[in-house]
């Protein structure tokens, strides 16, 4: 989901952690008169903004693992299609098949995003490599 999706998630002000608000400011609600001596809601506001902080950077740490090694995938393929002597034309065809499919199974939606990035370097490698047009 990412920071920002967890973020859009609250529906109103009242729901933000620590009462801050879209624009980044201090929420004048937060503290009502009588809160500043509970402890303990005060406590449990900060360690639920922590652990969704946590949890938001564990995702987007996930996210980061999985893109590079998407992107060690990626090079690999492209060095075997470069550089493997006895690769055929069909064969190279199928690793660039079998890493999009691999592409999309770490990243289900990203098609376009695939196809925008990574299918150009493969097309015009395969097609330097076996000298087509």
């Amino acid at each position: 989901m990412g920071i920002f999706g967890w973020l859009l998630s609250f529906q109103n002000e009242a729901e933000w952690p620590l009462g801050a608000t879209p624009q980044g400011e201090a929420s004048s609600k937060r503290a009502g008169k009588g809160d500043f001596m509970n402890i303990s809601r005060q406590l449990g506001d900060e360690s639920g903004y922590r652990l969704a902080e946590q949890q938001a950077r564990r995702e987007l740490e996930e996210e980061a693992k999985k893109i590079r090694r998407l992107q060690l995938m990626i090079s690999m393929v492209l060095s075997v299609i470069a550089q493997d002597p006895n690769l055929t034309l069909a064969e190279a065809s199928e690793l660039a098949a079998g890493a999009k499919k691999a592409a999309l199974a770490m990243f289900p939606d990203k098609e376009l995003a695939f196809d925008l990035l990574y299918k150009p370097r493969l097309q015009r490698l395969i097609r330097e490599r076996f000298r087509l047009q």
